[in-house]
């Protein structure tokens, strides 16, 4: 088995030089920012283009790189696989620690896959728990606890009141909560499966979380169980949804369809509408599809896996649905294709960041090897204006990608109680905190008049 792993491994890192040929056109990339994005003809490939970096770290104290106008340190350290920051309201920070589960190999992809995963870094053992961090008074030191352990790959969380939800990679759970609690020992309440039992398929294991602003409701962000119905309709029941969860009844129904991988659902703080991030198919090219941003439409059909934005079909999916595709909705907001969006945060209106970052969204770019050369890594800002995208991305956090090796992978985001951009950072296996410097601070007083 072994020899016939290390066969597969070359033969794939040759397959993948070749491929590496028909590059990404950087040009192209640009112009799949914004509302109107380039969308080249779809390619056919034997094998896709790849460029794998290699997973480093971040050794004698460097960090990713952010302009002058911030300064970024880290908050948690030596951790194993931080997918997820969440933020408590008595300013204590949840991370949550976890990687895929083991899945039935059905292809020869798949068992190539894993020494991909490896070299990339994606592979690296999570912890199945939740970590809780209590930043230190006055500068000192943090104190951190295993919060909840033994989970089965979690990812979304939310506090509704005094209960906490997590979203594992096959239910939806529930744990009582008291403020100031540095671990739950008490059992979970299951609230409903979720796709994806354990020991089956489960293609895109992440499920992302998110209350309705009067807590009645939790929404559940759920990834298709293949990259464009190759494994069958039949494995994508309940999939590329994002569900709708009664949190008193556990009723269900799906809330928005189409989406083949969505994460990071959020409210926009102006006009109140969820949001989310989807990563798109792959495939068909280095430069399709563009990942996005949207708003997200109560009923709305996105169109996976028959069209991509909007009403562009893809030919590979048997049977086509002309009926679904002509309803299919635009997305939004491009964000570049195959970079892997994961992380979504809207900022406050009292935030205290430099003025050019304070109406908008914070986004995650995970990266992907999907493209070459290497799209992502890296966290950008999309401005907004009157609850719309308006604008060209700001880069905010670079230099993930160095010396030729990944030395972290930008995943969830959040604002901790100061306004400070949280950043989890799985390969670095780091959360990193950015504030902004004592110069390009928002006076308090400034933030005051803006909060609403």
């Amino acid at each position: 088995m072994q020899a016939l792993l290390k066969n597969s491994v070359t033969i794939i890192a040759a397959a993948c030089a070749l491929a590496a040929c028909d590059h990404g056109d950087p040009a192209r990339q640009a112009a799949q920012y914004g509302n109107a994005p380039e969308l080249p003809a779809a390619k056919n490939y034997l094998l896709p283009p790849m460029k794998v970096t290699k997973a480093g770290s971040w050794t004698n104290g460097a960090t990713p790189v952010v302009p002058a106008s911030l300064k970024i340190s880290a908050l948690a350290t030596g951790l194993m696989h931080p997918r997820v920051v969440y933020p408590l309201p008595n300013g204590d920070i949840l991370i949550v620690e976890s990687n895929g589960p083991s899945q039935p190999k059905m292809r020869p992809k798949d068992v190539i896959m894993g020494p991909i995963k490896a070299y990339g870094g994606s592979a690296a053992k999570g912890g199945n728990r939740i970590t809780l961090v209590r930043p230190g008074a006055n500068g000192a030191p943090a104190q951190q606890t295993i919060f909840l352990d033994k989970l089965s790959s979690p990812f979304g969380v939310a506090l509704v009141g005094n209960e906490l939800y997590v979203a594992n990679a096959d239910s939806l759970v529930r744990y009582p909560y008291n403020e100031g609690d540095t671990k739950i020992t008490a059992a979970p309440t299951k609230i409903i499966d979720l796709p994806g039992a354990v020991g089956s398929l489960n293609h895109h294991w992440t499920k992302s979380l998110l209350a309705s602003p009067d807590g009645s409701k939790l929404y559940v962000g759920v990834g298709s169980n293949s990259n464009i119905t190759e494994n069958g309709m039949e494995a994508e029941k309940d999939r590329a949804n994002i569900l709708e969860v009664d949190r008193a009844s556990g009723a269900t129904r799906v809330f928005a369809s189409g989406l083949r991988n969505p994460n990071a659902m959020q409210w926009e703080p102006t006009t109140k509408a969820m949001w989310t991030v989807v990563n798109e198919r792959d495939e068909i090219g280095p430069d399709l599809v563009p990942d996005y941003l949207t708003s997200v439409r109560d009923g709305g059909f996105y169109g996976w896996p028959y069209s991509y934005y909007g009403q562009h079909v893809d030919p590979r999916v048997m049977p086509q649905r002309p009926d679904l595709v002509a309803k299919a909705i635009v997305p939004d907001y491009a964000l570049g294709s195959h970079v892997a969006s994961l992380g979504l945060v809207f900022n406050r209106a009292d935030s205290p960041m430099p003025a050019n970052l304070r109406e908008g969204a914070f986004v995650g770019e995970h990266g992907s090897w999907d493209r070459s050369p290497p799209s992502g890594y890296k966290v950008i800002f999309v401005p907004f204006h009157e609850g719309k995208p308006a604008g060209k991305p700001i880069d905010v956090v670079t230099g993930f990608l160095a010396d030729g090796h990944a030395k972290g992978r930008p995943v969830g985001l959040a604002l901790d109680r100061s306004g400070a951009l949280l950043i989890a950072d799985d390969v670095g296996n780091t959360v990193w905190r950015v504030t902004p410097t004592a110069a390009a601070a928002a006076p308090a007083a400034a933030r005051a008049v803006a909060a609403p």
